[in-house]
């Protein structure tokens, strides 16, 4: 009944907020594509050099020498609840718009590098690193930072309408609790996949180096 309940309201909210999803997806895909561009654009002594750093990342890795799992998982976590945390606090403003798209294109930006160069200097033993290294964390990951982005935005062109557009306002503090419990939620996903990246990623990579 819940999970019906949860379905039905996440339904009414994409088909509410549907352009907006439009255009924050495709923006984030324009941003894994200018990544990936990017690594071909290189000059060669730039990609020798991220290779060698590479190379001695997966060796130490390998070895055990890259720090313990703990540090790596809350590293991980502070890392990714800061940059939600910062997306949620610019839907509180006004002005904040603009950079929330931008967070989120650097974010498709990295992870079309990351991969890309992978890829192009690994070949298939690149890939796969990818694959366990990259990708599982962010089929999570890349949902809760578009839906986050899509809600904090949605929540500023609300209080933009409210202030200057004289519009019918509504209680806000209902409305800022409901914001409020969606970044607890994003939160609680984030911890899986800090969760992964320290204890699980570390050990698939080393099948694939070793």
């Amino acid at each position: 009944m819940i999970r019906q309940k949860a379905k039905g309201i996440l339904f009414i909210h994409i088909k509410e907020h549907l352009s907006l999803y439009t255009f924050i997806t495709g923006l984030f895909l324009m941003g894994i594509v200018f990544g990936a561009i990017i690594v071909n654009s290189l000059p060669y002594e730039s990609k020798s050099d991220l290779l060698n750093y590479l190379k001695q990342f997966f060796i130490e890795l390998a070895r055990g020498q890259i720090a313990d799992s703990p540090l790596l998982f809350r590293e991980s976590l502070f890392n990714d609840l800061q940059y939600i945390g910062f997306i949620w606090l610019l839907g509180l403003t006004v002005i904040g718009l603009p950079i929330i798209f931008i967070l989120l294109f650097l974010k498709g930006m990295v992870l079309g590098f990351t991969v890309g160069f992978l890829v192009s200097q690994m070949g298939t033993r690149g890939f796969l690193v990818a694959m366990v290294s990259v990708f599982p964390q962010n089929l999570l990951i890349i949902p809760v930072y578009l839906f986050l982005s899509v809600v904090s935005v949605a929540f500023s062109l609300k209080i933009i309408r409210q202030l200057l557009m004289k519009t019918r306002k509504q209680p806000i503090l209902p409305q800022f609790l409901n914001y409020g419990l969606l970044l607890a939620v994003a939160c609680v996903t984030l911890v899986v996949v800090s969760g992964y990246e320290a204890y699980i990623s570390p050990v698939l990579i080393r099948l694939f180096v070793s």
